[in-house]
């Protein structure tokens, strides 16, 4: 009976050891999955029976057995990448994905825009974010989706011109001789985003004092008669000094679009800044140096980026970007708890808990770096490790079931 009982435990050695074997090799074969994590075997033993009236000093025990497997969530490495849409977590959570009937969460962050426009994992689960709208962020996850995303257009309500104005120049003189005059071009934008340009042409007042007359013109509208011109004064040091005879102040221009090619846009009041001292008039030739206005128009959707909070931005090619999402992540209370599903997916489980879903950066949950995917935690020198130990333990084992069997050919031989 007792080499019946080890040929038992050598069995369950074998067989134990074995699967530890698999699990080892599903790691190393793992090396390059991006988001993987690793598992360890836990073994434990077999009890077989209490001799001599079950004293302590007499248990006999019957081989090992495979308990379960433990996964390691260590962070593995980063590494660069091109794609705006390559994801990792520095740090705790996992991103959520969505495949049509619940939520999944991974650590592999390879995500790509699909025909839809939804932001997916190359197995086809959608990302799942929050939604902001107006810079406000919403409260419900939902697919995180590019699809029509376009950056609205916003009217011009100011502008700063930096221009110099060559205080050399003779001003209007009797005769037929023109005035000297200088043109400094502004782009503007409408409410409907039409790209319209006004004009300001300066004109020299008079060889007695440094006055400049001007006259603001707009190529998509009219500029009313009450803001359409005045005289801007610079005093001995070339600073702009007067405004229309008056103190140093903004100007606001009045432009009426009803007129303008369709589609028409609304009138609007656009303010002159001239407080800035980017006016100047020294004796030196004119020029434009710098134009500074807060409007664009409509721009399409050329790209994304992706800060560490999680947030998605629209890059637009009006040179607007704009947040449209902020990832939600979650997190278990028992991550080794959750199931393996494959395709680096995972899903949760009794022994994982329930999820917790926040915002990245907020409370234990980690940062979320664009450009960037977290490689594989698996060590291949400690594999290589546990690979020589399991091995040695496998053949151990076996060497246990040779020699019993060996014992009991020469039982069977007593009899002969």
């Amino acid at each position: 009976m007792s080499l019946i009982g080890t040929l038992t435990t050598g069995v369950s050695g074998v067989l134990t050891n074995a699967r530890a074997l698999n699990i080892i090799g599903d790691n190393i074969s793992n090396v390059n999955t991006t988001g993987f994590k690793s598992s360890r075997a836990v073994f434990g033993d077999l009890f077989s029976t209490s001799l001599a009236g079950g004293t302590l000093t007499s248990q006999v025990g019957k081989g090992a057995q495979l308990l379960g497997t433990l996964q390691s969530f260590q962070q593995g490495a980063f590494e660069n990448s091109t794609s705006a849409l390559d994801l990792a977590i520095d740090g705790n959570g996992f991103f959520i994905v969505n495949d049509g009937t619940g939520n999944f969460y991974t650590r592999a962050g390879q995500f790509r825009t699909n025909e839809n426009g939804l932001v997916e994992t190359i197995t086809g689960e959608v990302l799942q974010g929050f939604q902001i709208t107006n810079n406000v962020v919403g409260t419900t996850l939902t697919d995180v989706s590019l699809t029509g995303v376009q950056s609205q257009p916003q009217a011009t309500t100011g502008f700063t011109l930096g221009a110099q104005l060559d205080g050399s120049e003779v001003g209007i003189l009797p005769g037929p001789a023109p005035a000297f005059t200088f043109n400094s071009p502004i782009q503007v934008f409408n409410s409907v985003g039409t790209q319209d340009i006004l004009n300001i042409q300066f004109t020299k007042q008079n060889t007695v004092t440094n006055g400049w007359d001007f006259l603001i013109t707009s190529q998509e509208g009219v500029v009313t008669a009450a803001t359409d011109s005045g005289t801007l004064f610079f005093d001995a040091t070339g600073q702009l000094s007067l405004v229309n005879g008056g103190a140093l102040a903004d100007l606001v221009i009045d432009i009426d679009y009803s007129a303008s090619s369709p589609p028409a846009a609304a009138s609007q009041l656009v303010t002159w800044t001239l407080t800035g001292g980017d006016m100047t008039a020294f004796a030196t030739s004119s020029s434009n140096n710098s134009v500074i206005q807060d409007g664009f128009g409509s721009g399409i959707l050329i790209g994304v980026a992706v800060d560490f909070d999680g947030t998605v931005a629209g890059l637009f090619d009006n040179g607007q970007s704009q947040p449209l999402f902020q990832l939600g992540l979650a997190n278990f209370l028992s991550p080794t708890g959750l199931t393996r599903l494959g395709q680096n997916l995972f899903a949760e489980s009794r022994l994982s808990g329930q999820a917790i879903i926040s915002l990245p950066e907020t409370g234990a949950f980690g940062s979320v770096l664009g450009n960037t995917l977290e490689l594989s935690n698996v060590d291949l020198a400690e594999e290589f490790v546990q690979l020589i130990k399991t091995q040695q333990a496998f053949q151990a084992s076996a060497r246990i079931i040779s020699t019993t069997d060996d014992l009991l050919t020469e039982t069977v031989n007593l009899t002969r």
